[in-house]
């Protein structure tokens, strides 16, 4: 068999770009993180901070933070810029929402973020499993403030959304990821506008929810692309807007075309903030649920001053 590997056809791969000095983070080395993993094994449940390798789990473990993943470890769709598995999926775990709430106590936890991959396979999505989460929680720890990072519901929608909002999540959240002109390459199983349908119909449904929605930055969108993205959240009534740097999981993944220094998130931050979101989290190592317990109470005081001042 012959050898027609890019090395042998005289092509090279692109290196990989070197992490700047303020995107690189320590090896989680604490107690806690060991206590924290150990638990989620115990119990049977997937975590987004393993799953997507984010660079900030070792400080969120070692605070008895950890955003769960439910419906399984393996995604029915391959985005380019994800590390989660692609696949046929197992079947729904019928004691994961009574898992969930129960590591939520074990952690004493004052605010969840449950996520999810995406379940096209399954005939509404996934939305029930959202449902289920959101109720055993409230049986559990009725304390925990709920926040939810659900997929798209691709051609399940309206009923997605309907079932989950009725619910009575504290936080809907959904990820736009990129600017419009990169999805085909970077979220090809995704359409821009309908992700901004969903946030806008969260709303809809529901004014007093508050939503939220994110971007990685350095994936080759231009300056005024992130503007505009802005400007299409604010006309969908989204609250929260998260920016961070894209970090290319493997090899076979999105290349990252820039790493985007703190000053540039700072200055994104600036306009968003002066756009009209309620809250807005800028910085290369910004995740959807990275610091999400402080920013939903920032958030919220942030809507009790609006609302007092206008009712003055």
């Amino acid at each position: 068999m012959s050898d027609l590997s890019p090395t042998a056809l005289g092509e090279t791969r692109p290196e990989r770009q070197r992490k700047p000095e303020w995107i690189r983070v320590k090896a989680p080395t604490t107690k806690a993180y060991g206590e924290t993993r150990q638990l989620m094994r115990d119990l049977g449940l997937n975590t987004v901070c393993e799953e997507a390798a984010c660079p900030n789990i070792g400080e969120c473990w070692t605070k008895k933070h950890a955003t769960v993943m439910i419906l399984g470890d393996v995604c029915t769709r391959a985005c380019a810029f994800c590390n989660v598995k692609t696949g046929m999926p197992r079947a729904v775990d019928a004691h994961e929402p009574e898992h969930v709430a129960e590591a939520a106590a074990k952690l004493g936890l004052e605010h969840i973020v449950v996520t999810s991959v995406d379940r096209d396979d399954l005939p509404d999505g996934g939305a029930g499993q959202f449902v289920k989460v959101i109720q055993a929680l409230r049986r559990t720890t009725p304390s925990t403030t709920i926040e939810i990072l659900t997929p798209d519901f691709r051609g399940k929608m309206q009923a997605a959304v309907e079932a989950i909002v009725a619910a009575g999540p504290d936080v809907y959240n959904h990820n736009l990821e990129t600017v419009p002109r990169l999805y085909p390459t970077i979220r090809p199983g995704a359409r821009y506008y309908a992700s901004l349908r969903l946030l806008e119909e969260v709303k809809r449904q529901d004014q007093r929810l508050f939503t939220k929605s994110g971007i990685m930055l350095g994936l080759g969108e231009e300056r005024l692309e992130v503007h505009q993205v802005m400007d299409d959240m604010r006309c969908a009534g989204i609250d929260f807007l998260t920016m961070g740097q894209y970090l290319q999981p493997t090899p076979k993944h999105a290349r990252v075309v820039e790493f985007v220094p703190p000053k540039g998130f700072e200055a994104y931050g600036a306009i968003a903030r002066a756009k009209g979101f309620l809250q807005v989290a800028s910085s290369p190592l910004t995740r959807s649920s990275y610091h999400a317990g402080d920013d939903f109470r920032q958030m919220r005081a942030a809507r009790e001053a609006q609302l007092a001042k206008l009712a003055r």
